[in-house]
C-alpha cells in the first residue's frame, strides 16, 4: 500500500508536466492560425486597390470601336483592360489585365470610346490612381441581347453574323461581363457604366425601360447598392453628322427619368463615318473625352479639361 501511495505524486507530476506541454503547444498552433488569418485578410485587403478605379463598358458596334486605329499606339500604363476574350494573336488571355492598347473589345475590332475615356482620364486624376476597362459589347445588337432574362430568345432569332459575335462571349455576352466584374472587384473597386446602344432599338420608346432593367441587374449581381454608379450613356451619331438613328437620341434623353443616376454623353459636334451610323476615329476621341469629362466632374474634378 506505501508503494502504491509512493507513486501517486510521481504520476500526478507527470500528468500535470503533459498538461502544460499540450496546453503549450495547443498556444502556439492558435497562434500558428491567427496568424494565417490575418497573413489571408491582409493579402485580400492589399488585392482590393480603391486606387484602382475600374469601369464596365457594353453596348453594340460603336462601343465595339469601329475606326480605324491610327496614331493611337501610345497608352500610359495606368490605363489598363480586363480581356475579356481570348486573344491569342495579340498575347491576351480572358481575365487578364494589360495595357489598354486598342483594341479594347474583341481581338478584331476597332477604336472607339472607351480608348479616350481612360486616356483622359488617367491625364486627369492623380498618378496614384489607375483606370481600368471591361468592355463586352456587340456590334449590330438590340438591348435586349444584354437581358439575363429574354436573351437567349433574342438570340435564336438573330442573324448568323451577330451568333457568331454571341459565341465569343460563350454564348452569353451579359453573363461575361458579370463574370469579368467580379474579378475587377478583387483587384479594383467599379466606379461607373458606360453604355452606347441604340441604333438597333431606334424608335423604341421602351428603350429606357429596358437599359434600367439591365442596369439594376448588374448592381444587383455584383451586390452593389440599387442606383450607386452612374450610367454614362452615349448620343447616337448627332444630326448635324446626318446621322442615320439620329432621332434616336430624343429618346436617350429620357433615360435619367427612369435611372437617376444615369446622364447623357452629347454626340453634337463628333464626326462620323461615311456611313452615318459610326463615328470616325476623331469622333471617338471626342466623345470617349466627353465620358471622362462627365465622370471627373462626377468625381469631384471640377476642372478637367
Amino acid at each position: 500500500m506505501n508503494s502504491i501511495t509512493s507513486i501517486l505524486p510521481a504520476v500526478g507530476r507527470q500528468s500535470a508536466a503533459r498538461f502544460r506541454l499540450h496546453s503549450h503547444l495547443l498556444q502556439k498552433l492558435l497562434s500558428c492560425f491567427l496568424l494565417s488569418g490575418m497573413l489571408l485578410l491582409s493579402s485580400l485587403a492589399y488585392t482590393q486597390d480603391s486606387s484602382f478605379h475600374i469601369y464596365l463598358c457594353f453596348g453594340q458596334s460603336n462601343m465595339e470601336g469601329n475606326a480605324k486605329i491610327e496614331t493611337d499606339t501610345i497608352v500610359d500604363p495606368r490605363f489598363q483592360m480586363l480581356a475579356t476574350v481570348d486573344c491569342p494573336g495579340l498575347n491576351r488571355q480572358m481575365g487578364h489585365w494589360y495595357t489598354a492598347q486598342s483594341p479594347l473589345c474583341r481581338c478584331r475590332t476597332g477604336l472607339g470610346p472607351a480608348d479616350y475615356f481612360g486616356r483622359k482620364m488617367v491625364e486627369q486624376l492623380p498618378a496614384s490612381i489607375r483606370v481600368g476597362i471591361i468592355n463586352v459589347s456587340v456590334g449590330g445588337c438590340k438591348i435586349e441581347l444584354f437581358d439575363k432574362d429574354g436573351y437567349a430568345s433574342y438570340v435564336a432569332t438573330a442573324p448568323e453574323w451577330l451568333k457568331n459575335m454571341v459565341n465569343e462571349y460563350d454564348g452569353n455576352p451579359y453573363a461575361r461581363l458579370v463574370d469579368m466584374a467580379k474579378r475587377a472587384q478583387r483587384a479594383g473597386a467599379i466606379k461607373g457604366i458606360l453604355l452606347h446602344q441604340g441604333e438597333s432599338n431606334t424608335g423604341d420608346t421602351t428603350w429606357p425601360l429596358k437599359v434600367k432593367k439591365v442596369y439594376d441587374n448588374l448592381l444587383q449581381d455584383l451586390q452593389l447598392p440599387p442606383g450607386s454608379l452612374p450610367l454614362l450613356a452615349g448620343e447616337l451619331v448627332n444630326a448635324d453628322q446626318g446621322g442615320t438613328c439620329a432621332s434616336m437620341n430624343k429618346i436617350i434623353a429620357t433615360l435619367p427619368q427612369v435611372i437617376p443616376s444615369a446622364y447623357i454623353i452629347s454626340s453634337a459636334g463628333c464626326t462620323d463615318a461615311p456611313d452615318n451610323l459610326h463615328f470616325n476615329a476623331q469622333g471617338y476621341r471626342m466623345l470617349g473625352a466627353r465620358y471622362a469629362a462627365r465622370m471627373l466632374s462626377l468625381l469631384g474634378y471640377t476642372h478637367a479639361q
